[in-house]
């Protein structure tokens, strides 16, 4: 699809495709949309939140979000969720606590400068398909904290935020050249949070937690373009293992994970890595265009990231063993996956990459990802999906 097919699509109707499997291009009036979240509501409802603008690390890039109603063919009109002028606002998770009260969590950084990233947490309020957000606050936490992924609520009540910390080196630009994995857990409702860094977790990050039983597994992005890596918690998320990798490539983009009704862990990403790719650029924010005659970071002590592997295909990787193997695989969508470049209107990013999954009451899975950088696609697949998706 050219980029103005795709934009005369981005219209938010859900259209049957395949049996059992209906789409839509999410509405947006930005150019650049990106890194989409699911989240099913109590009454059966599911806000998507993603980012957009004209080019990530952009001070105009905003949270947007829009409802797709029970019963809906249509997702509703699109809501600017954050406004900071100054800012690149990204990475939005949504989250239910148990009283009730919707939390929207949020980066927000200045330019390409991932390591002076803070993290917002403002009130979410619905009113059907509205959405709003309070001012809300910044978190006390250091400098250079990411999420990408749901907020756990512990055994005592407490909660679990998934954290990577961009390392800030000084004098030297931010590269992930030393981005670690870490949790922060707030046993006051978010006003302040402990930090916990995962140990050997340099280059591992958009950690994902999941229940295992009585344990939990996390699921990590790799900057190393090798594999989704995997570690445990036997202490209800408070310390993990140090994270190891899985069966499935990762081409450091973003992975999601869920448990499945089944019991299965569900992981849905781009499983291609370096060895299978070619494709190389300079950094995730080579076209921001910035005056900084910084180095880059010095990656001693760190790893070596790998930016522009291809993101393409989308697919669904199912784990019967907690999530120490994936051996069943499906196929969502395909693609070039080319994404040496980030511009949303020349017409050569084809990534379909960022996915989110969601399994909702009614047993439907509903998918979320980047569509060439253009838009947010969403998929919905009626329960039996198992038996219509094609197996890589």
């Amino acid at each position: 699809m050219t980029v103005d097919e795709i934009a005369a699509v981005m219209n938010g109707q859900l259209r049957p495709v395949a049996p059992g499997r209906d789409e839509a291009f999410l509405p947006s009036p930005a150019v650049q949309n990106h890194a989409a979240f699911l989240a099913e509501m109590s009454d059966g409802a599911v806000i998507c939140a993603w980012f957009g603008g004209s080019l990530e690390g952009k001070s105009d890039i905003s949270i947007r979000a829009s409802v797709l109603e029970p019963g809906a063919s249509d997702w509703g009109p699109v809501a600017t969720l954050s406004d900071d002028p100054d800012h690149s606002e990204q990475n939005p998770v949504i989250f239910a606590a148990p009283d009730g009260q919707l939390w929207l969590f949020h980066t927000s950084q200045p330019a390409g400068n991932q390591d002076e990233c803070r993290i917002r947490m403002a009130r979410l309020a619905r009113d059907g398909l509205q959405l709003s957000t309070d001012e809300g606050s910044y978190l006390d936490l250091p400098r250079g904290c990411f999420i990408r992924a749901n907020i756990q609520v512990l055994d005592n009540g407490s909660w679990l935020l998934p954290l990577f910390r961009c390392v800030q080196r000084p004098g030297q630009k931010w590269t992930g050249s030393h981005d670690v994995a870490a949790v922060a857990i707030s046993a006051d409702e978010g006003k302040t949070w402990d930090n916990r860094e995962v140990p050997g977790s340099v280059g591992s990050v958009h950690m994902g937690p999941i229940a295992n039983g009585r344990r939990m597994a996390a699921f990590y992005r790799r900057r190393q373009a090798d594999w989704v890596c995997r570690s445990d918690s036997q202490d209800g998320g408070r310390s993990w293992s140090e994270p190891v990798a899985t069966d499935v490539p990762n081409n450091n983009s973003s992975v999601a994970a869920a448990r499945l009704a089944s019991g299965q862990v569900a992981l849905i990403c781009n499983p291609v890595n370096a060895e299978m790719s070619t494709d190389r650029r300079a950094s995730l924010y080579d076209e921001l265009g910035q005056d900084d005659d910084r180095p880059d970071a010095d990656t001693t002590g760190g790893c070596e990231p790998i930016w522009g592997v291809r993101r393409a295909p989308v697919a669904l990787c199912l784990s019967a063993d907690g999530g120490v193997s994936f051996p069943e695989r499906y196929l969502i969508e395909d693609g070039d996956g080319a994404c040496l470049s980030n511009n949303s209107l020349d017409g050569k990013n084809h990534e379909l990459s960022y996915p989110w999954l969601l399994e909702t009451a009614d047993g439907s899975l509903h998918l979320a990802y980047t569509f060439h950088r253009r838009a947010i696609k969403h998929v919905r697949l009626a329960a039996g999906w198992r038996d219509r998706l094609p197996r890589l």
